[in-house]
């Protein structure tokens, strides 16, 4: 028994024929569905990943207010950023104008309703534009917020003095942190938060280009980095950000609660300074 070749077209007609007289006279084509391969994520960063800080400031609406969920899930942004990310290389001259046109930029933004319409000003950075050593704190607080500087309140002290006993001066290095305003009681920045202001934090890293990063606490190490980690495990191991060196340590207002801390605090900044070529413990 042999198949009929022409049985395929015959149905084909037919089922055309039946469109026709239900009144179908034509239809468009569907372009073909495309699949987005998934970015790979290096291996030593073994978390979840979440959207894109690149992508915040498009797909997420200005002015919301952070949710009481990512508030409490804390900051889980996406490790691979410190793969990609690239310093703009800048002449040293023209750092400075640079840095000036973001802090203008920050002044003037609203992305966070509720921290704009809180703050007395924003906070954007201070410190030596060519500086090869960059710290990242958290977020300003209520001296912060009032004088418009990074770590001048108690906190700020004590790392005037941590960057003495590292026979440096504030000058010396570049003070920022991970939100440029105040969160209202100085709760810990919300994931929208630090996305929004992620931008202006990556303008300030890339314009100085360090050679170094201090983390000052899980926070400003979790939205860095992109790992959940305590400091107790980021301690006393070097990342990258970019083509920087990264160290994580605990915060100074950590250190005013649990002064022995600062023991642990001073052998990471040996840790950091030998790796740089300096032996802290040199008369």
């Amino acid at each position: 028994m042999h198949a009929d070749e022409d049985a395929p077209q015959r149905a084909l007609v037919q089922l055309l024929q039946s469109w026709r007289q239900a009144g179908l006279t034509h239809w468009t084509s569907v372009p073909p569905l495309v699949v987005e391969q998934p970015v790979p994520i290096p291996a030593a960063a073994n978390i979840p990943r979440s959207r894109s800080p690149q992508q915040a400031p498009a797909d997420m609406p200005r002015g919301k207010s952070p949710s009481k969920e990512s508030a409490a899930a804390g900051l889980a942004l996406d490790p691979s950023r410190c793969q990609t990310f690239q310093p703009l290389d800048l002449p040293a001259g023209e750092r400075p104008a640079k840095l000036a046109e973001w802090k203008d930029r920050v002044a003037q933004c609203v992305r966070c309703q509720e921290l704009a319409s809180s703050r007395k000003q924003t906070v954007f950075g201070v410190g030596d534009p060519n500086a090869k050593l960059l710290f990242i704190g958290e977020a300003p607080g209520a001296d912060e917020d009032a004088q418009g500087e990074p770590f001048v309140g108690r906190a700020g002290q004590l790392l005037n003095d941590i960057i003495k006993a590292c026979k440096l001066r504030r000058e010396d290095v570049y003070i920022c942190n991970i939100l440029r305003c105040r969160p209202p009681g100085n709760r810990v920045p919300a994931l929208e938060e630090a996305e929004n202001c992620r931008e202006y934090l990556d303008a300030q890293i890339g314009i100085v280009n360090p050679d170094y990063i201090v983390c000052w606490g899980s926070t400003a190490a979790k939205n860095l980095l992109g790992s959940e980690d305590t400091i107790g495990k980021l301690r006393g191991k070097i990342f990258h950000y970019g083509r920087a060196k990264v160290v994580c340590t605990y915060h100074p207002s950590y250190l005013l609660r649990n002064p022995p801390a600062k023991k642990d605090v001073w052998d990471d900044m040996k840790f950091l300074f030998k790796d740089m070529g300096i032996d802290l413990t040199a008369k």
